[in-house]
């Protein structure tokens, strides 16, 4: 048995020698090639957990600086006639303080802290940060795999979405301000330098952002995919896979299909703003000056805008649901209802998601014969969801449930699902 041994112990070194890899890297091995070291297991890491945790840091963070924007542009909306004198040490000029010394926030700023706000916590917390943090964890681990299919493909896609956040804060130390025209960043008053302030640096800004954001929902989604499909263990078909991959699945499938048409739509806006060209933009007045700009539509932007908003809608809500099933079958103590039914109405989500985009567009002038497809296939996509409730339902009752901290936190988004159902 000690020949055995000293055998085993004898090859472990041959091959940590060889490979200069070592499994302990907390521990220190002067003899090995390669040392571990805070960058190389933290930051620069392609480890799926810590990518994971990565992007849950960086999405918390962003969720803080939204919510304090939120709350500087609620107070002034919520106490008009308050003096806001305090917060002049903290924004500088973007506090306007008249001759009796109350302070009001500048209009401006205002439209740009909405603006930033909808931007941050649409794309840089619920989507980046939710589906980054636990698509990279769990998908590997609940498939059986020993990582993402690209581990460096993973890690471009968190740095990516760093260099995303990174520009867009410093967006907000412009001189002219950030971009202030809505979230949604509607032309013309996103086309249009001379629109105002906000539309000038901080909109051009905004864009690249934008493009370096969707680069790392694309290499991130694709990703995803590649790891579901086949790097799945040995006996585990699609359909014995927990609710929470087929959610991550799904997702990622919606990421890939729909961020292209957003950055086609970003990537022509920019064209109208540098190049001169008219996409968006047809017979603006602007300074009672008629612009040399014939032949576009802003329409043409909200449809590729929306064709991606929307589906934007159940990138943010799958993954939730997903992870709702799981955490409801296991303290029910139960499999959970309707296994296939709950698969088929993620699939059923995902499908309709792409054709119900105008319902945003009611008021733009859209065909009202066009309008009401759009009308019947927003009210059929309420079925597949109102499945979803009533399998969590039916899968609850009669259970021996458990409650603690998780199976409570679950029921917290029966409020706002039971009136799909």
């Amino acid at each position: 048995m000690a020949h055995v041994v000293n055998a085993a112990e004898t090859l472990e070194e041959q091959l940590t020698q060889e490979l200069g890899y070592d499994d302990h890297f907390h521990e220190e091995h002067h003899g090995d090639k390669f040392q571990s070291n805070f960058l190389t297991t933290y930051i620069f890491s392609t480890d799926h957990k810590i990518i994971g945790r990565q992007f849950l840091i960086t999405g918390i963070f962003w969720a803080f600086v939204g919510a304090a924007m939120s709350i500087v542009f609620r107070l002034q909306l919520g106490f008009p006639e308050a003096d806001m004198a305090w917060l002049k040490p903290l924004l500088g000029k973007w506090i306007q303080v008249n001759d009796s010394g109350i302070g009001k926030l500048d209009p401006e700023f205002y439209y740009a802290l909405v603006t930033m706000h909808g931007t941050i916590l649409v794309f840089f917390v619920l989507t980046a940060g939710l589906s980054g943090t636990f698509s990279n964890i769990l998908i590997p681990l609940q498939i059986g795999a020993r990582d993402m299919a690209s581990p460096l493909l993973n890690a471009f896609s968190y740095w990516f979405f760093f260099l995303a956040g990174v520009v867009m804060l410093l967006s907000l130390f412009l001189s002219t301000g950030p971009f202030s025209g809505g979230w949604t960043a509607y032309p013309p008053l996103s086309a249009l330098g001379q629109a105002s302030d906000g539309s000038k640096a901080g909109m051009t800004m905004w864009i690249v952002s934008m493009a370096l954001f969707i680069v790392s929902a694309l290499l991130g989604g694709i990703n995803y995919i590649t790891t579901v499909l086949n790097l799945r263990t040995k006996g585990m078909n699609m359909w014995r896979m927990p609710l929470t991959i087929w959610a991550f699945f799904i997702t990622a499938i919606l990421g890939v299909l729909s961020f292209p048409v957003l950055f086609s739509g970003v990537l022509l806006l920019m064209f109208d703003r540098s190049l001169g060209t008219s996409f968006y933009l047809s017979e603006i007045v602007v300074g009672g000056q008629i612009l040399d700009r014939v032949g576009g539509s802003p329409i043409l932007y909200q449809h590729l805008f929306w064709f991606l908003g929307h589906p934007e809608v159940y990138i943010i809500i799958l993954p939730a649901m997903g992870i709702v099933s799981e955490v409801l079958s296991v303290h029910a103590r139960k499999p959970i209802f309707g296994y296939r039914a709950m698969v088929y109405s993620i699939l059923a989500i995902a499908f309709l998601s792409f054709i119900v985009w105008a319902h945003h567009m009611f008021m733009s002038g859209v065909n009202p014969f066009i309008s009401n497809f759009f009308v019947v296939f927003t009210l059929i996509i309420a079925v597949p969801s109102a499945i979803k409730v009533f399998n969590w339902i039916s899968t609850v009752y009669g259970s021996n449930f458990r409650f603690n901290s998780a199976s409570l936190l679950r029921w917290a988004l029966f409020p706002c699902s039971s009136p799909v159902a």
